[in-house]
């Protein structure tokens, strides 16, 4: 029994750890993107236009209108240097030093306004980036319309 009570202690212990480190990589962006996905529904398709700008592809089946945006970027930084030193002489590499790169990440997507009868009703994001970092991509696309939505308002608790 001590060592069941022990063991809970444990998990709960990691569990809330795991908890904090992961409330630590927040990301606002992407936490903005899916507020989008809700607030902008109801927009009007030429305020739509506006703030996000001429869509990479449209289609029209019946009243309805499909409008797909692209985001995307690379970030390079340096990769951290080698824990040992190399070098040596002999093919095919001469010489000493140290090794330096660098990393290339790529992030991307594609939002794509589901419109009836000229009003937003669906906001759906996709792309081959995942998670947090796809989502953070997307508030790019819709970060001018976000600005026209009327501040959200705390409501207090009763």
């Amino acid at each position: 029994m001590m060592e069941s009570n022990a063991a809970r202690r444990l998990l709960i212990v990691a569990s809330l750890g795991m908890a904090g480190a992961l409330a630590g990589c927040a990301n606002p962006s992407a936490d903005e993107a899916l507020v989008a996905q809700t607030a902008l529904i109801g927009m009007p398709k030429e305020t739509l236009l506006s703030c996000a700008g001429v869509p990479e592809r449209q289609a029209a089946v019946d009243n309805r209108e499909f409008f797909t945006y692209r985001s995307s970027r690379l970030v390079t930084y340096p990769s951290p240097p080698p824990l040992g030193y190399y070098g040596g002489w002999g093919w095919p590499h001469y010489g000493y030093g140290y090794g330096y790169g660098y990393e290339v990440n790529s992030f991307d997507c594609e939002a794509t306004f589901s419109l009836r009868n000229g009003v937003v009703e669906r906001v759906v994001y996709g792309g081959a980036s995942g998670g947090s970092a796809r989502l953070g991509q997307c508030y790019a696309i819709v970060q001018n319309c976000m600005a026209l939505i009327p501040q959200r308002s705390i409501k207090p608790n009763p």
